[in-house]
């Protein structure tokens, strides 16, 4: 039995998997005049930890629940007023749906982040998250394990 036929066997992914296989595909987006009440309520009703931020139909950023908390109710301001463009992430590294697993482990260790925006032709495809890598990688791991678990209510 090959390798990858074995990992597969065992719930992994082989590492030349690309990005595409381990994604979640079309992500959440709103523009950046949206209101963080409006991206708050996406990110609920979706079950979801990020919306994708476009301006002009380009991406912008990028807005998590914990920059809702961190920059938005800890500063006291009001999330119905308040736009996402105001408060999202702006330093985004990105990566192509073509890349390797393996690059987007080495892009997420080397940025210290989460999430990369997948973006084909200049348009985002997709979310990787360590989430997304875990589960794709070894269910069985502690982060893929509690990344493959349903939603809390």
């Amino acid at each position: 039995m090959n390798d990858n036929v074995e990992m597969e066997r065992r719930g992994r992914i082989p590492r030349d998997e690309s990005v595409r296989d381990v994604m979640t595909p079309l992500p959440r987006v709103l523009d950046a005049s949206a209101s963080v009440m409006d991206a708050a309520e996406i990110m609920r009703d979706s079950d979801i930890g990020d919306v994708v931020v476009l301006e002009d139909r380009q991406l912008y950023g990028i807005l998590t629940d914990r920059d809702i908390v961190v920059r938005v109710l800890a500063e006291g301001s009001d999330p119905a007023t308040v736009r996402v463009g105001q408060v999202c992430s702006r330093e985004l590294t990105t990566i192509p749906p073509t890349a390797s697993v393996g690059d987007a482990v080495r892009l997420i260790r080397e940025k210290a982040i989460r999430r990369l925006p997948v973006v084909e032709e200049g348009e985002v495809v997709g979310i990787v998250s360590m989430g997304d890598i875990a589960v794709a990688r070894d269910r069985k791991s502690a982060l893929g394990d509690v990344s493959a678990a349903p939603p809390n209510t």
